[in-house]
């Protein structure tokens, strides 16, 4: 057997890919070996020039490791499109997500907020600006650490309204899911793979990220709370 491909992703696409994985690997005798990291770390260590055969982030980070010689021209696939989601603590009440004004006024109205380091924290934190509120929140805003999903956080007791994406709060215990962000407000990010220029199976990877991003795949995408990109 070949040397097992060795990928590198942010914590949305963990579960997905996994699944992806197994699902190849019921035709091809392939070993694959991921490492979840947070997304800003998983950037920097491709970067820095570690050695991965496949690194899976937001496409404009994809993009941007392009421009930097980090992953090879032409190599972009995207493979899935993922929402931003609304949760609560277990038992707590559900507040209203209808429309932008509401959920403006619950996060005024929440004594705590979370939100993550990737896309979707970015959104969140030019959000609130956009609102004009960073400043009356500031003391209540809690951003997880790179790899701790903010889902961890409410279950704990220290965040009270969570955002994240819909595929790292599913199956967190101690959370319930409010729901998605309404469509005036909602980010729809695109995770994409690409292939670094120290992949020592390029081929055998682009083989791979070609069936993840098929539409035989679409069934697996969707169970973990994402759309085909």
């Amino acid at each position: 057997m070949a040397s097992p491909l060795h990928f590198i992703s942010s914590m949305a696409t963990k579960q997905v890919l996994a699944d992806l994985a197994a699902r190849y690997q019921q035709s091809h005798p392939l070993e694959i070996v991921f490492e979840t990291v947070g997304g800003v770390d998983a950037a920097k260590r491709v970067q820095a020039g570690e050695s991965f055969d496949a690194v899976v982030l937001a496409a404009n980070v994809i993009d941007q490791l392009t421009e930097a010689g980090r992953v090879i021209a032409g190599s972009r696939v995207d493979l899935v499109q993922s929402g931003v989601y609304v949760a609560v603590r277990s038992g707590a009440p559900h507040p209203d997500i209808s429309s932008e004004e509401a959920v403006k006024a619950a996060v005024l109205a929440a004594g705590s907020i979370g939100y993550s380091t990737g896309p979707s924290g970015i959104y969140l934190t030019k959000l609130f600006e956009r609102w004009s509120i960073a400043g009356q929140i500031e003391g209540r805003t809690v951003q997880a650490k790179p790899g701790t999903p903010v889902g961890t956080l409410m279950a704990r007791g220290e965040v009270e309204l969570g955002f994240q994406q819909l595929s790292e709060l599913m199956g967190l215990p101690g959370i319930e899911i409010v729901g998605p962000l309404p469509p005036a407000i909602q980010l729809m990010t695109t995770f994409s793979a690409g292939v670094p220029a120290t992949s020592s199976n390029p081929e055998a990877v682009r083989a791979l990220l070609a069936f993840m991003a098929g539409a035989d795949t679409a069934d697996i995408k969707r169970e973990n709370g994402m759309e085909p990109a």
